[in-house]
């Protein structure tokens, strides 16, 4: 995906004409696309760097679209364009993560500041993703058992503690410590807070 990508979804054929020949004069790669719908098609969302949204539109509204992409796995960020804001509606897509939500007719100038700010946090957004994802794919390796040494060592417990409260040897409490260090890509406790810490992701569950 070439970066700086950016979705232009509007029903006004005028506004979003002149929204793409803006970015792209601007060195962004606009895509423009008459309706969610036509977006929905073509795209899972994260081929975009960013997403100009139409609040009003036949068919899926912009809000409606916003909630169907806050829910996928990733969203890039959205700037919100209405002709007919108000306070309601710019509260709800604020809430569903809008990066920001203005008027039209819009200022090509603080248009482009905050384009260039969506491509930004994208960038962010991104590493932060797919922390997450490395993460949540280790803790997938986990047994039952695991998960819940794992859980006791984050907590401070030492192999003797944990042995006790689980019932189980300070020798099993060794290989399950060593194990999870292992699935987890860690070498110390610390490391393994750290770990999931910056991946922010909870440890509770398990898997056989």
């Amino acid at each position: 995906m070439s970066a700086k990508r950016l979705a232009i979804i509007d029903d006004d054929a005028a506004v979003r004409q002149s929204l793409v020949w803006l970015l792209d004069g601007q060195g962004y790669r606009a895509a423009g696309f008459d309706s969610a719908e036509a977006f929905l098609a073509a795209s899972d969302g994260a081929d975009f760097n960013g997403i100009i949204l139409d609040l009003r539109m036949s068919g899926i509204s912009g809000i409606v679209l916003l909630e169907k992409l806050s829910a996928w796995p990733y969203c890039p960020p959205v700037i919100m364009l209405t002709a007919h804001g108000d306070v309601p509606h710019a509260v709800a897509a604020l809430k569903l993560g809008a990066l920001d939500f203005m008027e039209k007719p819009f200022d090509d100038v603080h248009l482009l500041e905050r384009a260039a700010a969506a491509v930004e946090l994208d960038a962010a957004n991104r590493q932060a993703h797919d922390r997450r994802r490395k993460v949540n794919a280790a803790l997938g390796l986990l047994t039952e058992r695991e998960r819940e040494v794992m859980q006791l060592i984050l907590i401070g417990k030492l192999n003797k503690q944990i042995a006790e409260e689980l019932s189980i040897s300070m020798k099993t409490v060794e290989v399950h410590r060593a194990r999870v260090f292992e699935k987890m890509g860690v070498k110390s406790a610390v490391e393994l807070a750290g770990m999931l810490a910056d991946g922010a992701v909870a440890v509770n569950g398990g898997k056989d």
